[in-house]
Protein backbone atom coordinates (compact mmCIF):
# COMPACT_ATOMS: atom_id res chain seq x y z
CA UNK A 1 0.00 0.00 0.00
CA UNK A 2 1.79 3.27 -1.55
CA UNK A 3 -0.83 5.76 -0.64
CA UNK A 4 -3.57 5.11 2.37
CA UNK A 5 -6.67 5.79 0.48
CA UNK A 6 -10.09 7.49 2.71
CA UNK A 7 -14.02 8.23 2.55
CA UNK A 8 -15.87 11.22 3.87
CA UNK A 9 -16.71 8.21 6.04
CA UNK A 10 -13.62 7.99 7.52
CA UNK A 11 -12.94 11.78 8.77
CA UNK A 12 -13.64 12.41 12.77
CA UNK A 13 -13.41 16.07 12.09
CA UNK A 14 -12.22 18.68 9.84
CA UNK A 15 -8.62 17.58 8.94
CA UNK A 16 -8.54 13.77 10.77
CA UNK A 17 -9.47 10.33 9.51
CA UNK A 18 -9.99 7.41 11.49
CA UNK A 19 -9.00 3.78 10.09
CA UNK A 20 -10.28 0.59 11.32
CA UNK A 21 -10.00 -2.39 8.82
CA UNK A 22 -6.92 -3.71 6.67
CA UNK A 23 -5.58 -0.24 6.32
CA UNK A 24 -4.78 -0.36 10.21
CA UNK A 25 -3.29 -3.64 10.05
CA UNK A 26 -0.99 -2.73 6.84
CA UNK A 27 -0.03 0.20 9.01
CA UNK A 28 0.67 -1.30 12.06
CA UNK A 29 2.31 -4.89 10.29
CA UNK A 30 4.14 -3.58 7.19
CA UNK A 31 4.52 0.02 7.83
CA UNK A 32 5.33 -0.50 12.03
CA UNK A 33 3.50 2.89 12.50
CA UNK A 34 3.89 4.92 15.88
CA UNK A 35 2.85 8.00 16.86
CA UNK A 36 3.88 10.83 14.90
CA UNK A 37 4.74 8.70 12.20
CA UNK A 38 3.86 10.36 8.79
CA UNK A 39 2.28 8.65 5.74
CA UNK A 40 0.77 8.85 2.54
CA UNK A 41 -3.34 9.79 2.13
CA UNK A 42 -5.26 10.31 -0.96
CA UNK A 43 -9.47 10.80 -0.72
CA UNK A 44 -10.87 8.80 -3.04
CA UNK A 45 -11.96 10.78 -6.42
CA UNK A 46 -10.04 13.67 -3.89
CA UNK A 47 -6.57 15.05 -3.52
CA UNK A 48 -3.13 13.28 -1.88
CA UNK A 49 -1.06 14.33 0.59
CA UNK A 50 -0.08 13.40 3.89
CA UNK A 51 -1.19 12.30 7.47
CA UNK A 52 0.29 12.45 10.78
CA UNK A 53 -0.54 9.28 13.58
CA UNK A 54 -2.43 10.91 16.44
CA UNK A 55 -3.53 7.66 17.93
CA UNK A 56 -2.86 3.95 16.92
CA UNK A 57 -3.58 0.87 18.71
CA UNK A 58 -4.75 -2.52 17.47
CA UNK A 59 -8.45 -1.46 17.29
CA UNK A 60 -7.91 2.25 15.69
CA UNK A 61 -5.53 4.70 13.98
CA UNK A 62 -6.46 8.20 14.22
CA UNK A 63 -4.64 10.74 11.65
CA UNK A 64 -4.47 14.11 11.00
CA UNK A 65 -4.09 14.67 7.38
CA UNK A 66 -3.12 17.62 4.94
CA UNK A 67 -4.16 17.03 1.15
CA UNK A 68 -2.21 19.29 -0.95
CA UNK A 69 -1.67 17.77 -4.55
CA UNK A 70 -4.02 16.40 -7.45
CA UNK A 71 -4.17 12.70 -8.48
CA UNK A 72 -1.89 12.01 -11.36
CA UNK A 73 -3.59 12.47 -14.77
CA UNK A 74 -5.74 9.66 -16.19
CA UNK A 75 -3.97 8.51 -19.57
CA UNK A 76 -6.57 9.24 -22.65
CA UNK A 77 -7.75 5.49 -23.03
CA UNK A 78 -10.97 4.16 -23.09
CA UNK A 79 -10.41 -0.16 -22.45
CA UNK A 80 -12.90 -2.51 -23.82
CA UNK A 81 -12.00 -6.03 -22.81
CA UNK A 82 -13.96 -9.21 -23.26
CA UNK A 83 -14.97 -10.54 -19.82
CA UNK A 84 -11.79 -13.23 -19.15
CA UNK A 85 -12.44 -15.81 -16.36
CA UNK A 86 -12.65 -14.46 -12.61
CA UNK A 87 -9.20 -15.16 -11.28
CA UNK A 88 -7.59 -13.18 -14.50
CA UNK A 89 -10.15 -10.47 -13.86
CA UNK A 90 -9.08 -9.66 -10.19
CA UNK A 91 -5.27 -9.00 -12.40
CA UNK A 92 -7.01 -6.67 -14.62
CA UNK A 93 -9.09 -4.86 -12.35
CA UNK A 94 -6.01 -3.80 -10.06
CA UNK A 95 -3.72 -3.36 -13.38
CA UNK A 96 -6.66 -0.94 -14.78
CA UNK A 97 -6.15 1.07 -12.09
CA UNK A 98 -2.84 0.70 -11.52
CA UNK A 99 -2.02 1.94 -15.08
CA UNK A 100 -4.60 5.16 -14.81
CA UNK A 101 -7.15 3.87 -17.81
CA UNK A 102 -9.76 6.14 -17.52
CA UNK A 103 -12.74 4.03 -18.44
CA UNK A 104 -13.28 -0.12 -18.96
CA UNK A 105 -16.15 -1.48 -20.36
CA UNK A 106 -16.60 -5.46 -20.25
CA UNK A 107 -18.05 -6.95 -22.79
CA UNK A 108 -19.51 -10.55 -23.80
CA UNK A 109 -18.28 -12.51 -26.45
CA UNK A 110 -18.72 -16.04 -28.23
CA UNK A 111 -15.86 -17.28 -26.47
CA UNK A 112 -16.92 -15.91 -22.94
CA UNK A 113 -18.27 -18.32 -20.69
CA UNK A 114 -21.78 -17.99 -19.72
CA UNK A 115 -20.89 -19.18 -15.78
CA UNK A 116 -18.53 -15.32 -15.23
CA UNK A 117 -21.20 -13.31 -15.99
CA UNK A 118 -22.29 -14.58 -12.23
CA UNK A 119 -18.83 -14.67 -10.55
CA UNK A 120 -18.94 -12.44 -7.10
CA UNK A 121 -15.93 -10.73 -8.78
CA UNK A 122 -18.36 -8.97 -10.86
CA UNK A 123 -20.52 -7.49 -8.01
CA UNK A 124 -19.93 -3.95 -7.37
CA UNK A 125 -18.11 -3.86 -4.09
CA UNK A 126 -15.63 -6.76 -5.41
CA UNK A 127 -14.86 -4.34 -8.42
CA UNK A 128 -14.38 -1.37 -6.18
CA UNK A 129 -12.27 -3.60 -3.78
CA UNK A 130 -9.99 -4.71 -6.28
CA UNK A 131 -9.74 -1.11 -8.10
CA UNK A 132 -8.75 0.46 -4.96
CA UNK A 133 -5.68 -2.08 -4.52
CA UNK A 134 -4.30 -0.62 -7.75
CA UNK A 135 -5.06 2.50 -6.85
CA UNK A 136 -2.98 2.14 -3.76
CA UNK A 137 -0.17 0.40 -5.50
CA UNK A 138 0.37 3.37 -7.96
CA UNK A 139 -0.97 6.53 -5.63
CA UNK A 140 -4.01 7.66 -7.29
CA UNK A 141 -7.39 8.15 -5.89
CA UNK A 142 -9.70 8.54 -9.05
CA UNK A 143 -11.68 5.25 -9.70
CA UNK A 144 -11.78 4.10 -12.77
CA UNK A 145 -15.86 3.66 -14.39
CA UNK A 146 -16.48 0.54 -14.92
CA UNK A 147 -19.06 -1.08 -17.66
CA UNK A 148 -20.48 -4.99 -17.88
CA UNK A 149 -22.27 -5.31 -21.60
CA UNK A 150 -23.55 -8.87 -21.54
CA UNK A 151 -24.73 -8.58 -25.14
CA UNK A 152 -22.36 -8.10 -27.75
CA UNK A 153 -24.29 -7.00 -30.56
CA UNK A 154 -26.44 -4.22 -29.00
CA UNK A 155 -22.77 -2.99 -27.40
CA UNK A 156 -21.27 -2.94 -30.42
CA UNK A 157 -23.94 -1.44 -32.77
CA UNK A 158 -25.54 0.80 -30.40
CA UNK A 159 -22.68 1.90 -28.08
CA UNK A 160 -19.46 1.66 -29.46
CA UNK A 161 -20.02 4.47 -32.23
CA UNK A 162 -20.02 7.24 -29.67
CA UNK A 163 -17.30 5.60 -27.25
CA UNK A 164 -15.75 6.16 -30.82
CA UNK A 165 -16.25 9.08 -31.68
CA UNK A 166 -13.01 11.43 -32.43
CA UNK A 167 -10.83 8.39 -30.54
CA UNK A 168 -8.35 6.28 -32.63
CA UNK A 169 -10.07 2.71 -31.86
CA UNK A 170 -7.86 -0.11 -32.20
CA UNK A 171 -8.25 -3.77 -32.36
CA UNK A 172 -5.47 -5.93 -30.90
CA UNK A 173 -6.37 -8.81 -32.52
CA UNK A 174 -4.42 -12.43 -33.85
CA UNK A 175 -4.12 -11.76 -37.48
CA UNK A 176 -1.79 -10.25 -40.61
CA UNK A 177 -2.36 -6.60 -39.47
CA UNK A 178 -0.30 -3.54 -39.48
CA UNK A 179 1.34 -3.27 -35.82
CA UNK A 180 0.04 -1.73 -32.96
CA UNK A 181 1.52 1.72 -33.03
CA UNK A 182 3.21 3.56 -30.41
CA UNK A 183 3.66 6.20 -28.16
CA UNK A 184 0.43 7.63 -29.38
CA UNK A 185 -0.88 11.50 -28.25
CA UNK A 186 -4.66 11.15 -29.00
CA UNK A 187 -7.83 10.05 -27.08
CA UNK A 188 -7.42 6.30 -28.10
CA UNK A 189 -10.33 3.43 -27.66
CA UNK A 190 -8.32 -0.29 -27.43
CA UNK A 191 -10.27 -3.43 -27.75
CA UNK A 192 -8.82 -6.84 -26.38
CA UNK A 193 -10.69 -10.03 -26.95
CA UNK A 194 -11.17 -12.88 -25.06
CA UNK A 195 -8.20 -16.64 -24.84
CA UNK A 196 -8.39 -17.08 -28.22
CA UNK A 197 -9.21 -14.07 -30.12
CA UNK A 198 -12.97 -12.73 -30.82
CA UNK A 199 -14.55 -15.00 -33.78
CA UNK A 200 -14.37 -13.71 -37.45
CA UNK A 201 -17.93 -12.48 -36.99
CA UNK A 202 -16.85 -10.43 -33.72
CA UNK A 203 -13.91 -8.73 -35.33
CA UNK A 204 -16.02 -8.30 -38.36
CA UNK A 205 -18.71 -5.96 -36.55
CA UNK A 206 -15.98 -4.15 -34.61
CA UNK A 207 -14.39 -3.32 -37.80
CA UNK A 208 -17.31 -1.97 -39.07
CA UNK A 209 -18.10 -0.13 -36.15
CA UNK A 210 -14.79 2.05 -36.54
CA UNK A 211 -12.23 -0.39 -34.89
CA UNK A 212 -8.71 -0.93 -36.83
CA UNK A 213 -7.21 -4.36 -36.81
CA UNK A 214 -3.60 -4.48 -35.22
CA UNK A 215 -1.13 -6.93 -33.92
CA UNK A 216 1.07 -7.33 -31.28
CA UNK A 217 3.03 -9.39 -32.82
CA UNK A 218 3.93 -13.37 -33.73
CA UNK A 219 3.28 -14.82 -30.12
CA UNK A 220 -0.29 -15.00 -28.47
CA UNK A 221 -0.71 -13.21 -25.58
CA UNK A 222 -2.88 -14.13 -22.10
CA UNK A 223 -5.47 -11.29 -22.06
CA UNK A 224 -4.18 -9.92 -18.80
CA UNK A 225 -0.53 -9.45 -20.60
CA UNK A 226 -2.16 -7.97 -24.00
CA UNK A 227 -3.54 -5.19 -21.71
CA UNK A 228 -0.39 -4.60 -19.60
CA UNK A 229 1.82 -5.00 -22.54
CA UNK A 230 -0.60 -2.75 -25.07
CA UNK A 231 -1.14 0.01 -22.43
CA UNK A 232 2.59 0.33 -22.41
CA UNK A 233 3.29 0.66 -26.00
CA UNK A 234 0.67 3.01 -26.66
CA UNK A 235 1.44 5.15 -24.11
Amino acid sequence: MNLLLFTEADRCGAASITVHDRRLQHLLQVHRAGVGDTVRVGEIDGRIGEARILAIDDSAATLAVTLQHPPPPKLPLTLVVALPRPKMLRRILRAVAELGVAELHLVNSYRVEKSYWHSPVLEAAAVRDYLLQGLEQSRDTLLPPVHCHRRFKPFVEDLLPALISDKVALLAHPGDHPPCPRGIKDECLLVIGPEGGFIPYEVDKLQLAGCRAVSLGERILRVETAVTSTVGRLF
